[in-house]
């Protein structure tokens, strides 16, 4: 059962929500965000690409089916802290393994709850996202900052400390975080069909033969480069029949080269993809080489910026399974998983690179593919879960990307890529403009 300590979050801006502890106590600095997901708790605390991100569940109950070590995207959680307006004590599942208080507890993750999440996700909505301190707790060093809080002047000092704070090494921090849960093709192939997670065609229809789904992918090999996988990126190539060999952040392109691989997949990952120097230097060496690649998320973002593309930071971000995107070859829109606070400036694409989706919301790029190199690369999660499937025939893409680098090489949206951004834009604006005068 969990503690009624009193603990606060602070924002940088100065507001203060007010809560009880549940979970490790403490006191933490990071970056606060808000995630949309009414379900799939578990897999945005053990997702990496939230490192150092304080995490606000927009769903106000959470935990009620407790805690599966199965459905783990990595082997420990990744977030700084964690809030949620209220959450289950007595989870009721056959797979549960412990309550929500208790993994928190376990993996030293400060918990809030108790509070209006509604008024602080309207907050980072409006003002954007922002650093924020956690305190709960007794200690003597959460103790001096409460008090602080009562105090105008060392309130301002704290807030300055808050304000100063920064994500570091954000992918080397978490990289190959999934690899002690890996799983051979038979068993993830297995264990995936009794829940009906197996490859999905673009179609729709779901494949349950294993010897179907990985018959394309069989004798391929595929480097995994992560910078901070989430375990099912690994378990959909495998159901393809992909053999897939994880390599950390720091590999050379030397190193992945020598593996002598059929395809590269650029992993997820936390932080700002411009900090990624060096793996942008050592993916233009493997560009040059005509290996097919396909990048997911953070690698969607480090592909870009190796091809010459910028990238942005978002307001608020992209963070729930509920994000529209709309693919521009068919006009057809999917709901995607996703977790991300930047994105490819859709006006910064290089020759060669075609916006291949958009978000639906703001018009943001959602997927490019590149038609002079065997590349193509999307921000949403396609692997996502818990999150829809419809995207999974991306990894069978690639596989067709794999055994054919043309491919991809006559793509051809529906509309000219620069038409196809002012068309969203205008679209957006005229939303905006129909809500204000609502």
């Amino acid at each position: 059962m969990a503690t009624t300590t009193k603990a606060c979050i602070v924002l940088a801006n100065g507001q203060v929500f007010y809560g009880k502890s549940f979970g490790a106590s403490g006191c933490i600095i990071g970056e606060a965000v808000f995630t949309t997901g009414m379900n799939g708790y578990i897999e945005t605390l053990t997702d990496p690409s939230y490192y150092g991100q304080i995490v606000t569940q927009t769903f106000p109950l959470v935990g009620n089916y407790g805690i599966i070590p199965k459905d783990f995207e990595s082997s420990s959680c990744h977030v700084s802290g964690y809030i949620v307006r209220s959450y289950c004590q007595a989870p009721s599942n056959f797979r549960c393994g412990c309550d929500l208080d208790s993994y928190l507890k376990q993996q030293k993750i400060i918990g809030l709850y108790d509070i209006d999440t509604r008024a602080l996700t309207k907050v980072l909505r409006e003002a954007g996202v922002m650093n924020a301190m956690l305190l709960a707790g007794d200690s003597e060093e959460v103790s001096k900052a409460f008090e602080s809080l009562e105090n105008p002047e060392k309130k301002e000092e704290l807030l300055k400390e808050i304000r100063s704070y920064k994500i570091e090494k954000a992918v080397e921090s978490v990289s190959c975080s999934a690899v002690k849960i890996e799983e051979d093709s038979a068993t993830v192939f297995d264990e995936s069909a009794a829940y009906r997670f197996v490859p999905v065609k673009s179609d729709g229809t779901k494949v349950y033969d294993s010897s179907v789904a990985m018959k394309d992918g069989k004798g391929k090999k595929v480097v995994l480069w992560d910078f901070g996988a989430k375990a099912n990126i690994r378990r959909e190539l495998l159901k393809r029949g992909l053999e897939v060999v994880t390599l950390p952040c720091t590999a050379s392109a030397e190193e992945i080269l020598a593996l002598n691989p059929d395809g590269l997949m650029l992993s997820n990952g936390p932080g700002d993809p411009q900090d990624n120097v060096q793996i942008i230097a050592e993916l233009k060496k493997i560009l040059a080489t005509g290996l097919p690649v396909f990048g997911i998320c953070l690698g969607h973002q480090i592909l870009a910026l190796a091809k010459g593309a910028l990238t942005e930071k978002l307001k608020y971000g992209h963070r729930g399974a509920n994000q529209p995107v709309k693919d521009l070859s068919t006009g057809r829109v999917y709901i995607t998983s996703q977790n991300h606070g930047y994105a490819v400036k859709n006006d910064s694409l290089p020759s060669g690179a075609q916006l291949s989706f958009v978000n639906t919301n703001d018009g943001t790029c959602e997927g490019i593919t590149y038609t002079d190199i065997p590349a193509f690369s999307v921000q949403f999660h396609p692997e996502a879960c818990s999150g829809p499937l419809d995207t999974s025939f991306l990894f069978d893409n690639f596989v067709k990307l794999i055994n054919d680098r043309n491919f991809y090489r006559n793509y051809k949206a529906s509309f000219d890529r620069i038409d196809s951004i002012k068309y969203f834009a205008g679209t957006i604006k005229s939303t905006k403009a129909k809500r204000v005068n609502a």
